[in-house]
């Protein structure tokens, strides 16, 4: 009696549809493959057309080499192809395909036409296969080149078309795969129409006209050129921009190894590290580069879909890509700097005698202003003196005959002589201007705080605390005392015996985060129109990303309007952004949005959305804050629910106490 063995061969079918596993992933890994096939063929002309997000078709025209008869129907066989024909060619491979998996995969999981002539031929060949069985062979009439349409995909594997998303999420998906496809190949023209109409038609053009067709118009002109190559190694090319044109993740780093788009951790690493100094932490850089290193010292075959590669010596690759991107940033191109030869005499010219006339000088007088005032404070000009009543002892024009010719140089006799001048002048007394940082204590509530008096002695830095008015104790923070504020970040308290220091962003982010919690939860964020709408330039990706969450942004306060295309007008903003770069927060929020999956739904994220606006509607960096705003501040704390940290996490406020200073200065 013979065992029954558990052991089985597979039927052809079957290993047909796990191959698809690995290599049809969604729409847009089909329309990967058949566009890099149909470029392999040096195909002049790129035209995808999709319906229902590609579930009900994806068709794939070119105008390439074609195909026989005979070579048709060998392409539909496992492992076929044209690439490759022993193992030195794995080694030395300059095509984007080469496996030969692509159409039979496709065709196991799909109703799948291929039509295909060669130049030479009179008549094409049209093949339709189901389900990787092929139904029907026939003659056709076509312009030279390969047509293949694939209808109703994963329609005999129901387990995988439950896992597809909507179909403006996959035709985003699609229209960022041709977006990288086509920022590769600048000399191909590429049409991309979905459910009939046209996304987008990039002619062959340059390179950074094909980025800026792809990715905005906006984005050119911060995109600098960049090309550095290694004798006998490595050569990197491209396009990059400059600091300001950030993102809050990674999805405009545009990276290629010979030509075929990879997202490779030691490439992007490099990049970074090229902009370590110009990004704040979370920031990503938009870029479009190019390397190009010997087949053979790189393995492009170590995963299915051909993202990932493997160097051979890495260490180099890394180097170089990080130095050619430097020597681009250390220039500081975006800074726009006027040319002066530096031997050069100085010169008075017209311009410069007018600058030199109203030059800030300080004019003489008891008030705090001509004694404490900021360095950016300007003193008045002899117009803006004798508007004040008070006639000058000379002339703007007798002044400026004073001044020599302007093909004579500048002496520094000459520049007293003006200085004088301008001295001279007594103009009207002006209320006292706010120091930068700040000693008075906070104002009453509901009166203006009075101006800092002048320091006359060591007894006047002591702050004045003003009485209460109200018969409610304070809150915590609105009863510090304050000191003053520390960089224009900090403000400095005492409470008792102890020194507390405030995070003045930390702590404004935290009161608009609640504040927008609470407009949030009731129904919608309280929304500001714009008196002229503006208009948006997305990606395919973030186009289908703000188009599916529409009705949520809406709640988010923003008022979103479709112009065409992946164009947005935008007609309204959160009020609490009125006034900031509320551009730059949309697309952090679509980024955001467009890592949402089944398992991590709208909800999950509400709170980080909501923290992304609060953060980018306070006050950011450094800000001198009056007595007025620093108690206002306060009591708004007092009102908030988990103001000991920010919305991400961070401390508002640190506390040191009396016997820590002491032990500082070694006092006990």
């Amino acid at each position: 009696m013979t065992l029954a063995t558990k052991i089985r061969i597979l039927p052809e079918n079957l290993t047909n549809k796990i191959a698809a596993g690995e290599v049809v992933e969604r729409p847009a890994s089909v329309a990967k493959e058949l566009v890099e096939n149909a470029l392999d063929a040096g195909s002049k002309e790129v035209v995808v057309e999709i319906e229902s997000g590609g579930r009900r078709l994806i068709k794939v025209s070119d105008s390439g080499s074609g195909m026989s008869r005979e070579d048709a129907l060998l392409a539909l066989e496992r492992h076929a192809t044209s690439k490759i024909a022993s193992d030195e060619d794995l080694f030395a491979l300059s095509t984007l395909g080469f496996r030969g998996e692509a159409l039979p995969s496709v065709a196991s999981v799909s109703r799948l036409t291929i039509s295909t002539r060669t130049s030479d031929s009179l008549e094409g060949t049209e093949i339709y296969v189901e389900g990787g069985r092929i139904k029907e062979v026939k003659e056709c009439g076509m312009a030279a080149g390969t047509v293949i349409a694939v209808r109703n995909l994963f329609f005999n594997t129901p387990a995988r078309l439950k896992f597809m998303k909507s179909a403006e999420t996959e035709g985003g998906h699609v229209g960022e795969l041709l977006t990288r496809l086509a920022i590769s190949r600048p000399d191909v023209r590429f049409t991309y129409k979905n459910d009939g109409k046209v996304v987008f038609r990039a002619l062959d053009a340059d390179l950074k006209e094909r980025v800026a067709t792809l990715l905005g118009r906006s984005i050119a002109s911060f995109l600098y050129p960049v090309s550095y190559e290694v004798p006998g190694g490595v050569r990197v090319t491209g396009l990059v921009a400059a600091p300001e044109c950030s993102r809050s993740a990674a999805s405009h780093l545009y990276t290629y190894i010979n030509g075929r788009f990879i997202k490779d951790k030691v490439v992007q690493h490099a990049i970074l590290q090229a902009y370590r100094n110009f990004l704040e932490r979370g920031r990503y850089p938009v870029v479009a580069v190019f390397i190009d290193i010997a087949p053979g010292e790189v393995d492009v075959n170590v995963h299915p879909t051909k993202h990932e590669v493997r160097f051979r010596e890495q260490g180099k690759v890394h180097d170089t890509i990080q130095y050619a991107v430097e020597s681009v940033l250390k220039q500081t191109p975006w800074l726009k700097r006027p040319t002066v030869p530096a031997s050069a005499p100085l010169e008075l010219g017209a311009e410069q005698r007018s600058s030199t006339v109203s030059a800030p000088l300080r004019a003489p007088g008891p008030s705090c202003a001509s004694q404490d005032a900021s360095p950016h404070a300007v003193a008045p000009t002899p117009a803006a003196v004798a508007t004040a009543g008070q006639a000058p002892t000379h002339s703007v024009h007798q002044m400026t005959q004073t001044v020599q010719p302007a093909t004579q140089s500048v002496s520094e006799a000459k520049v007293a002589e003006i200085r004088e001048l301008l001295v001279g002048y007594q103009p009207k007394p002006q209320p006292p201007l706010r120091p930068q940082y700040h000693f008075e204590s906070p104002a009453r509530r509901g009166e203006e705080a009075a101006p800092a008096p002048c320091p006359q002695g060591p007894a006047s830095q002591e702050p004045e605390v003003a009485p209460s008015q109200e018969s409610e104790a304070p809150g915590y923070f609105s009863s510090l005392a304050v000191i003053g504020q520390f960089n224009a970040s900090y403000i400095l308290c005492q409470r008792g015996t102890d020194l507390v220091l405030i995070d003045q962003h930390a702590a404004h982010e935290r009161v608009a985060f609640e504040r927008l919690k609470g407009e949030f939860a009731g129904k919608e964020v309280d929304s500001q129109g714009l008196l002229f709408p503006e208009t948006l330039e997305l990606s395919f990706r973030e186009s289908a990303v703000l188009g599916e969450n529409l009705e949520e942004l809406r709640r988010l306060g923003f008022s979103f309007e479709e112009f065409g295309g992946n164009t947005w007008l935008l007609n309204g903003v959160p009020q609490i952004l009125s006034g900031t770069d509320y551009l730059r927060t949309i697309r952090d929020i679509l980024e955001e949005l467009s890592s949402l999956s089944r398992s991590r739904t709208f909800t999950d994220i509400q709170e980080d959305l909501l923290a992304r606006i609060a953060c980018h509607s306070v006050v950011r960096g450094r800000r001198t804050l009056t007595a007025q705003e620093i108690s206002a501040l306060f009591r708004q704390m007092d009102e908030t629910d988990f103001s000991s940290n920010c919305p991400h996490g961070r401390p508002v406020m640190q506390t040191l106490t009396l016997a820590e200073v002491e032990k500082m200065f070694k006092r006990v």
